[in-house]
C-alpha cells in the first residue's frame, strides 16, 4: 500500500482556546488536543506567545516524529506568506512579530502561519461546503467576526495582510450605532458576533445568556432571542452585499456556532442580501453553512502547510 504524504500538525489558535491535531494529506485529523490559553490580553508579549504555543505543541511533536511542519491559524494580520504578524487587534503588544521564525527555531520544525479566518476559508474550499468553487468569501462567526478570501483558487491576504476584514464593514451609520471593539461605530461585528448577540439580548431582556443558549431559545420562538438573531442576519446580509458588489463573488460560506440557528439566520441573510444588491446580482449569490464546523480552521492551516512542504 502506498503511504500518504506528509503528516502536518494543524493548529487553530484563538484568543481563549487553542486546538491542534495531526492531519494527513486527505484532511483526516487525529490525536486532537485542546487547551484553554488566554492569549487575548493587552499584556501578552511575544515571549508569552512563543512559550504558550511551544509548551502546547511539544507533546504532539514527541508523539509523532514524522511530522513535517506545523500549519497554524492565528488571529491577526500577516504579511503575505512571510509568517510575520504585522498586528493583532486583541494582542496590542505584538507588532512586526516574526511568529513563524521564532516558533520554528524554538521547536526545530517548519512553521507556516496565516490569519485564522483565511485558514478557515482554505479549509472550507478544500474539504467543505465550497469544494469545486474557485472563488470564495468565508465568514467566521465567533467571539468576533472574521473573513477569508480566495480568488482564483489563491488565498488573498492583501498588501499588508488585512484583506477582507469582514467584521469591520460598517452596516449602521446612525448616531446610536453599536460601538465596535475596533473603536468605530456600526461594524457588522458589533451586531453579529457571539459577544454582540449576548449584549443585544441583554439589552432587550435584561437577562445575561451565552450565545448558544440564545440560538436555542430563538429556535423555540423566544421573542427577544429571535429578534436578535434576525437583526444579526439582516446586518450580515448588508455586509455580504457590499463585499459582493466589490468582488463579484457568488459563493459565501459561514462557520461558527451561529449556524446552529441557520433555519432562522439564512432566510434573513438572503432577504437582506438581495435587497442591498444591484439588480444583475440579485438571486445569484449562494450562502452556505459550513459542513466542517470547528474543523475548518484546522484543516485550512494544515492544507497551507502541506502545500509548502510538498513543493
Amino acid at each position: 500500500m502506498k503511504h500518504m504524504t506528509s503528516l502536518i500538525l494543524a493548529a487553530d489558535i484563538g484568543g481563549t482556546n487553542i486546538r491542534a491535531a495531526i492531519m494527513d494529506s486527505n484532511g483526516k485529523l487525529s490525536h486532537e488536543r485542546r487547551q484553554q490559553a488566554l492569549l487575548s490580553s493587552p499584556h501578552t508579549s511575544e515571549s508569552d506567545v512563543i512559550d504558550i504555543l511551544a509548551d502546547f505543541f511539544r507533546p504532539l511533536l514527541q508523539q509523532e516524529p514524522a511530522l513535517k511542519a506545523i500549519g497554524m491559524g492565528f488571529p491577526g494580520f500577516f504579511i503575505g506568506q512571510s509568517g510575520i504578524l504585522s498586528a493583532s487587534p486583541n494582542l496590542p503588544k505584538l507588532h512586526q512579530f516574526k511568529l513563524a521564525e521564532r516558533l520554528s527555531n524554538t521547536l526545530n520544525i517548519a512553521v507556516i502561519v496565516q490569519n485564522d479566518a483565511l485558514c478557515a476559508a482554505v479549509g472550507e474550499q478544500s474539504f467543505g461546503a465550497a469544494q469545486g468553487h474557485q472563488n470564495l468569501l468565508h465568514i467566521t462567526l465567533g467571539t468576533g467576526v472574521g473573513g477569508g478570501l480566495i480568488l482564483n483558487n489563491t488565498p488573498y491576504t492583501g498588501e499588508s495582510g488585512m484583506a477582507m476584514e469582514f467584521g469591520h464593514l460598517r452596516v449602521c451609520h446612525d448616531a446610536d450605532a453599536n460601538l465596535c471593539g475596533c473603536g468605530a461605530l456600526g461594524c457588522v461585528e458589533s451586531y453579529a458576533s457571539a459577544t454582540a448577540i449576548s449584549a443585544q439580548y441583554f439589552k432587550l431582556s435584561g437577562v445575561q445568556r451565552c450565545s448558544k443558549d440564545i440560538y436555542k431559545e430563538a429556535l423555540s420562538e423566544g421573542t427577544h432571542a429571535k429578534d436578535v438573531i434576525e437583526d444579526a442576519g439582516h446586518k450580515l446580509g448588508m455586509a455580504i452585499a457590499e463585499a459582493v458588489k466589490l468582488l463579484d463573488i457568488h459563493t459565501i460560506s459561514i462557520s461558527g456556532g451561529f449556524i446552529g440557528a441557520w433555519s432562522l439566520l439564512h432566510p434573513t441573510i438572503m432577504e437582506s442580501l438581495n435587497k442591498n444588491l444591484i439588480p444583475p446580482l440579485q438571486g445569484k449569490i449562494e450562502v452556505l453553512p459550513s459542513i466542517l464546523h470547528d474543523d475548518a480552521g484546522l484543516l485550512g492551516a494544515g492544507k497551507l502547510a502541506n502545500m509548502v512542504v510538498s513543493t
